[in-house]
Parts: C-alpha cells; structure tokens; sequence
C-alpha cells in the first residue's frame, strides 16, 4: 500500500506552475457522530488522516463544511469535508471552488465505490458518476466532470435493495483491517 500510494498522490499534486492556486482535496460523507464510521464516510476519513499525517492546520468551518490548509508535496493545498450532507456536496466544493479558483483538473474527490472490492483503489481524471449523489452534486455545481477522483472499494451488499442500508452503516469488525491499513498509506 505504502508505496503506492504515495506515488499515486504525488503524481496528483504534480504542478511545476508554482503560482497556480491551491488544490482542493476533497473528502465525500455526511456530517455528524452517526455517520462518522459509515461506508458512505470513508472520503471523510482519507482528508482526517491526510491532515493528521502532513501537519495540516485544524479543520474550520468554512464553504458550508469543515476546511483544513496545508502543503503538500511543496504545494499549497487545502481538505474540504462538505457539511452539507452526500447528495449536496456540490455547493460546499463550488464556493471553495469559486474562492480559490482552482481548475477542476486541481481538484482531487475521495469517495466510497460500491463496485470495487473492499480496500482497493482507482484514480481517474472525469468520468461518470455511476449512481453516486455526492459525484453527481459535484458535477452540477461545478458544470463539469473533470476533477479527480479517488474510488476507494467499500465492496457491494449483494443486493440492490440493500445499497442505502449498507453504505450508511459502520464498517464490519473484520473491515476494520483493511481501513487502518489503507488510511495511513
């Protein structure tokens, strides 16, 4: 994980441009203790523990979320985690957006994705937003589809019936090896 992560992040903020404005790293979730260690929240986690890790100032309330600044790879950056809940995660990006002007290609979303195994990870550049609200919310606010984003797998249910249930529940026992071992790296 380790490794590759890391090469996966830095190839991310890759910006010779040293005046382009910050990056906007996005966490996806819902706000509050009840959701806190849901499925839907693993975007949450992966900004908590990328500002833990690099030394980012404490979260604050700002763009109708909580807002975190730092650097990274000698880049300037910021962590938004929306307040807004999942399906309208769009207006809390958009207003950070707009005030740091950052180019949707600077923008990099951590979310959750049923259609990958738990533990694994996909980047891509735009794209569709396969059913998910908080991708879709983004894509409407923002009027476009290409930022980047961070799948991370959270597995299926099996069943269709059972999709809202199970991503807005915490992660089973035996999940929890895999979540502390992919959030560090």
């Amino acid at each position: 994980w380790g490794s590759n992560m890391f090469a996966v992040l830095k190839s991310l903020f890759s910006n010779n441009d040293k005046d382009k404005p910050v990056f906007l790293i996005v966490g996806l979730g819902n706000p509050g203790d009840k959701y806190k260690g849901n499925r839907h929240n693993i975007g949450f986690m992966v900004a908590d523990e990328i500002a833990s890790d690099h030394g980012f100032s404490p979260f604050r309330k700002k763009f109708q979320g909580q807002l975190s600044e730092g650097r990274l790879g000698g880049q300037k950056a910021a962590i938004l985690k929306p307040e807004t809940y999942m399906n309208e995660s769009g207006s809390s990006v958009g207003a950070a957006v707009k005030f740091f002007k950052i180019e949707p290609e600077n923008i990099i979303v951590f979310f959750d994705e049923l259609d990958l195994a738990p533990g694994k990870m996909r980047v891509r550049l735009g794209g569709g937003n396969a059913g998910h609200n908080g991708l879709k919310s983004l894509q409407q606010h923002l009027g476009t589809a290409d930022f980047k984003r961070v799948r991370i797998g959270i597995g299926h249910p099996g069943d269709k019936k059972r999709v809202s249930g199970y991503v807005l529940s915490d992660f089973y026992k035996e999940d929890q090896i895999w979540v502390e071992k992919m959030l560090p790296a």
